[in-house]
């Protein structure tokens, strides 16, 4: 390399289906969601990110939001390349440039995804000036976020709840033992409250004020020690065609998240039940590790551990800890060359 290194630029980013993150020099500078609003009659991208995620659920026939990622998966190629281009424009050292510098990426994907799949991640990111493109798991890098030593004969248990897919591995020696991936997750959370809402309230709200209800006052159990206060929630009355509000408490989102995130549970026992028993014993010591946006649902940490009889831990910053893990990585490319998949 040499003479060219300063032409290239490292980047990691975290391809998420609901947030994507972009970390450069150590810093995570690209923290938006992964909305694409388009120009019907020109086809032009007139927003992404946070701009987009605003006109969610609120535009007219001219304008369409678009969510390019599917279960944390490209669903829409040309939507997703134009957001990550967008995306990596915004990233301040590079906007000073004056040459488009070619970039060296590591990039996250999920553990059940195809090689169709992953060629179609890979040419995004070529597409985009990528000269040198790694793929990376989402558990593992979440686990190198956590801050486990991923490299040690001893096995650690993973359960990242994304958007849009829940991953669960079992990582020792630098691989992963065995996982699952299941499409329960964020979206799903929120599909089963705007449902809720409609059957118990016939309220219909949108997904935008699902998803903050979500955050505001969803839980996993029914018994919390600090329950949130209720929240006040509006929509459309289904019966008479009103906008209207109604008062809820998390016991009700609670019932209404029940199904899924029995599913979640379902998985992660079915992965237990796989592991291998000297993988078993580690786990059993060092218990469970939870990362993702979906683990910051109130009391998910205290279900799964009564579930599974282990001790369940939060990471610290649990939306960031992929792409810290997927920094981390890129930054000693030469230990974890093994983990990366080229």
């Amino acid at each position: 390399m040499g003479f060219f290194d300063f032409l290239t630029e490292d980047i990691a980013i975290d391809l998420g289906t609901a947030n994507t993150l972009i970390v450069h020099n150590g810093k995570v500078v690209v923290d938006s969601p992964s909305i694409v609003a388009r120009d019907r009659t020109t086809g032009k991208i007139i927003a992404v990110g946070k701009e987009a995620a605003m006109m969610q659920g609120k535009t007219h026939e001219n304008i369409k939001t678009i969510r390019p990622l599917k279960d944390g998966v490209i669903a829409d190629f040309d939507a997703s390349e134009k957001m990550i281009s967008m995306f990596i424009k915004e990233i301040p050292a590079l906007k000073k440039k004056l040459f488009t510098p070619s970039l060296r990426m590591v990039i996250c994907i999920p553990s059940g995804i195809t090689e169709v799949e992953m060629r179609a991640v890979k040419d995004s990111a070529e597409r985009v000036n990528g000269k040198e493109v790694y793929l990376i798991h989402e558990p593992m890098a979440a686990a190198i976020g956590i801050g486990v030593d991923i490299m040690q004969p001893k096995g650690n248990m993973i359960v990242d709840i994304g958007g849009g897919t829940t991953e669960i591995a079992v990582i020792a020696l630098g691989g992963i033992v065995c996982d699952k991936s299941v499409k329960i997750a964020g979206d799903v959370f929120t599909n089963d409250i705007v449902y809720y809402m409609r059957t118990q309230h016939n309220l219909y709200v949108g997904e935008r004020t699902a998803e903050k209800i979500k955050i505001q006052i969803g839980a996993a159990t029914e018994d919390l020690e600090v329950p949130p206060d209720e929240m006040s929630v509006q929509g459309r009355d289904l019966l008479t065609g009103k906008p209207k509000e109604v008062k809820i408490g998390y016991r009700e989102i609670a019932k209404a998240l029940d199904k899924s995130i029995l599913r979640v549970e379902d998985a992660v026992m079915e992965t237990l039940s796989q592991t291998p028993p000297e993988l078993a014993a580690d786990i059993y010591n060092t218990g469970i590790y939870l990362a993702g946006g979906g683990s910051m649902l109130r009391g998910l940490d205290k279900r799964l551990s009564q579930k599974t009889d282990l001790p369940v831990y939060i990471a610290e910053d649990p939306l960031r800890a992929v792409v810290r893990g997927t920094g981390l990585t890129l930054k000693n490319l030469e230990r974890y060359k093994s983990v990366l998949a080229k």
